[in-house]
């Protein structure tokens, strides 16, 4: 009976997954964006996702927080004309709104701290204005269907059909730290979820060689209709990320890493009240089109030497794990 549920849950989201897809098109004018462009680039966005992955390890959220915030990102960055200057409200936006649906209220960072941690230049009410933006205009109550969301049915499913014992080797937490740095590139946001974690999935699979998972693997293929090209396309792209990202030759981002240097008088007022510059709001109508002053600073830092447990594991990915911050007491 499990194994039923299990199997028609899987149909379910499956038939529902394209309604949590970025617009293709989208992406695909984000990807020919210059960095000279006036418009968000792909360097851009995969920059402020791994930040995204840096603030959700150092608040303690959840793999299910990030992937949904940045599933909030992809689609709303695919359907609106964005600046690179209203960038971090709407990326901050994103993480708020996913942490509401998916963690306990009493592990909700307060709205003040996100901003101060995220060293943005926005105020409280910025970001509750964005928040509203971003929720009317993906129509988002408190659901996706995400590359996660198959990834822990395949898991599920994969352990209960199998006889193999050496199934625990299945790691589902390395599992998802690869899904993390497969979504820091925008390219495998055009991937359809179902078929981006049966990529993984079967990677690893392969890796561990379990005949008895792969065939179940192949079942699961079969089942939900994906096919061979498709599969082996999103395989192959991949098992070259995840390679590039082991690499020590792995070109690392351009742009400055923040670094964690405090004393401990800063550390202690680190929670205490700090009043927020009076900076320009984001106007209602037409901010994405908006030539006023910046309410947001285009050249913020990137927080991705912060990377939390999952960046320091011994699985992935090589180079984040180099990219430790300094504390100085």
């Amino acid at each position: 009976m499990d194994i039923f549920k299990l199997t028609k849950e899987l149909r379910m989201n499956y038939e529902q997954e394209a309604y949590y897809l970025p617009k293709e098109t989208g992406l695909s004018l984000i990807e020919s964006t210059t960095e000279d462009d006036s418009r968000i680039s792909a360097k851009c966005r995969d920059a402020k996702v791994e930040d995204l992955w840096s603030l959700t390890s150092f608040f303690g959220y959840s793999t299910q927080t990030f992937v949904l915030a940045v599933n909030l990102l992809d689609r709303f960055l695919a359907m609106m004309r964005v600046q690179p200057k209203h960038l971090s409200c709407i990326s901050l936006s994103c993480l708020h709104i996913a942490a509401k649906v998916t963690e306990e209220e009493c592990n909700l960072t307060p709205t003040d701290e996100l901003i101060r941690i995220g060293q943005c230049r926005f105020t409280v009410s910025d970001l509750s204005r964005m928040e509203k933006i971003i929720t009317e205009k993906l129509n988002f109550k408190s659901k996706a269907i995400t590359a996660l969301t198959f990834l822990h049915l395949y898991f599920r499913i994969t352990c209960s059909h199998s006889t193999d014992s050496r199934k625990e080797r299945l790691n589902l937490e390395k599992l998802e730290a690869q899904l993390k740095a497969c979504l820091c590139r925008i390219s495998f946001s055009k991937a359809k979820p179902s078929v981006l974690a049966l990529s993984l999935v079967r990677q690893e699979i392969e890796t561990i060689q379990s005949e008895d998972m792969l065939e179940i693997a192949h079942l699961i293929q079969r089942h939900l209709k994906i096919a061979d090209g498709e599969l082996l396309l999103w395989s192959g792209r991949v098992a070259q990320c995840l390679s590039d990202y082991a690499s020590p030759e792995c070109s690392k981002p351009n742009h400055k890493r923040l670094q964690w240097i405090v004393s401990r008088r800063t550390a202690q007022n680190l929670h205490s009240y700090r009043s927020v510059p009076e900076l320009p709001t984001i106007p209602e109508l037409g901010w994405d089109e908006s030539k006023s002053e910046d309410a947001m600073s285009s050249g913020e830092e990137s927080l991705s030497s912060s990377l939390g447990s999952d960046a320091e594991g011994p699985f992935f990915p090589l180079h984040f794990r180099c990219q430790k911050h300094h504390q100085h007491a």
